[in-house]
């Protein structure tokens, strides 16, 4: 899934940002406690703005 959301927004097709915190978000609103993801350093990064 990562790679799949990477390639669609280098190509322009989704907003990175966006589409990032929807898919980590789904995670939550699924049950889980907590997450392992490559999202992480981009996340955290905006998650600081």
């Amino acid at each position: 899934e990562y790679a799949m959301l990477k390639a669609a927004a280098q190509n322009g097709w989704l907003d990175h940002d966006a589409v990032m915190l929807e898919s980590l978000l789904a995670f939550k609103r699924a049950g889980a406690d907590g997450v392992l993801t490559y999202f992480a350093r981009d996340a955290a990064r905006l998650l600081q703005k």
